[in-house]
C-alpha cells in the first residue's frame, strides 16, 4: 500500500502562500514597521538562539545596514554574520535599509524577505548612495521608532562586518547624549571632523536633531559624500561633541587580506564572497559547527 507524505499538504500551503504574496505585492514598496534581526534582550533571539537576561540590558542600539534590492546574496551573508555572534548585554536591532522599491521583481522578492526575516526598513526616498539616503535614514528613525526610542543609532554598510559585542563594550561606558562614534577621519588639521562611512554611531538626541534641523535642507546639505556630510551637519550645528575614534579597531581590509585584528570592532570593504569567507575564518565563525555525516567541510 502506498503511504502519502505528511509533508505534501504543508508544501502546498507554503507554495500557495508565496504565490499570494507575489500577486498582491505593489510595484512601489514602502514599509515602516517591521521586525527584528538581532535583539540581545530577547530570551531566544536570532543570535544563534542565545538567551540574554532582561536585567543585563544596559542600553539599546539600532543598526541600519544600508543596502540595495539586488544585493540579496550579500544580505544573506550579513544576516548570518549577525545571527552567529554571541549576544551583547544590550538590545541591538539590525535592519536592512532601502529607499522605495519601484521594480516589480525586486518588490516581490523583497516582500518574501520581509515575510521570512522581518528585518527590512523601506524609506520614502529614491534609491541612492550619496544623494540623501543617509539623511532619509537618520531623519526618519526618530519618527518611526518614536514609541520605543533607542539610546544609539548606527549607520553601516553591507560590506562591513560589525562585531556587536566589542561595539557594545565601547558604548556601555560612553554618555547617552551628544555622542558621535566611529572611525575618525582627519581633515584640514582637525583630528576627526567626520566619521568614515563604514559605520558610525550617534546618540538618539543627535538623530532627533537631524530630523528637526531645517538648516540641513535649507543648505541642500543632503547631497554629497554621506559620511562627510553627516560630519558637516554636526559640526555646523554644534552636535556630537562627545566624539570617539575607534581606529585602529575599525579599518578597511587590505588587498592581501592579512590585516585582521583580534580586537576588531568593524572591518570594511568585504565586497566579495572570498573576503567574507576570509573574515569568517579569521574570527572562527564556524568553530562551533557540530560533526555530522551529512556534510564534510575542509
Amino acid at each position: 500500500m502506498k503511504t502519502s507524505s505528511l509533508c505534501t499538504p504543508y508544501l502546498l500551503l507554503v507554495a500557495l502562500g508565496l504565490l499570494a504574496v507575489l500577486l498582491v505585492v505593489p510595484s512601489r514598496l514602502h514599509v515602516d514597521d517591521l521586525g527584528v534581526l538581532c535583539r540581545g534582550a530577547d530570551a531566544k533571539s536570532n543570535n544563534g538562539g542565545h538567551a540574554v537576561d532582561e536585567e543585563a540590558k544596559e542600553f539599546s542600539l539600532l543598526v541600519g545596514v544600508l543596502t540595495m534590492p539586488k544585493r540579496r546574496e550579500r544580505r544573506d551573508i550579513v544576516r548570518m554574520a549577525y545571527a552567529l555572534q554571541p549576544p551583547p548585554p544590550a538590545r541591538v536591532d539590525v535592519r536592512f535599509v532601502f529607499c522605495n522599491v519601484t521594480d516589480p521583481v525586486d518588490a516581490a522578492l523583497l516582500a518574501v524577505e520581509i515575510q521570512r526575516h522581518g528585518d527590512v526598513l523601506v524609506l520614502n526616498c529614491t534609491e541612492n548612495m550619496n544623494d540623501g539616503k543617509t539623511y532619509a535614514y537618520l531623519s526618519s528613525v526618530p519618527r518611526i521608532f518614536a514609541s520605543s526610542p533607542y539610546d544609539y543609532v548606527m549607520k553601516t554598510d553591507d560590506d562591513t562586518y560589525l562585531r556587536v559585542a566589542p561595539l557594545a563594550e565601547e558604548l556601555r561606558t560612553k554618555p547617552r547624549q551628544d555622542v558621535y562614534l566611529g572611525y575618525g577621519y582627519p581633515m584640514g588639521g582637525q583630528p576627526m571632523p567626520f566619521m568614515h562611512g563604514m559605520g558610525y554611531v550617534v546618540s538618539w538626541d543627535v538623530a532627533t536633531w537631524v530630523a528637526t534641523a531645517g538648516e540641513i535642507l535649507d543648505r541642500n546639505d543632503t547631497m554629497g559624500p554621506e559620511d562627510l556630510m553627516v560630519g558637516k551637519w554636526l559640526n555646523l550645528g554644534g552636535k556630537g561633541r562627545n566624539r570617539y575614534d575607534l581606529k585602529p579597531r575599525m579599518y578597511d581590509l587590505n588587498w592581501d587580506m592579512d590585516n585582521f585584528r583580534p580586537d576588531t570592532v568593524a572591518v570594511h570593504t568585504l565586497k566579495t564572497n572570498r573576503r567574507w569567507a576570509a573574515t569568517f575564518r579569521y574570527f572562527n565563525v564556524t568553530a562551533g559547527i557540530q560533526p555530522s555525516n551529512l556534510y564534510h567541510l575542509p
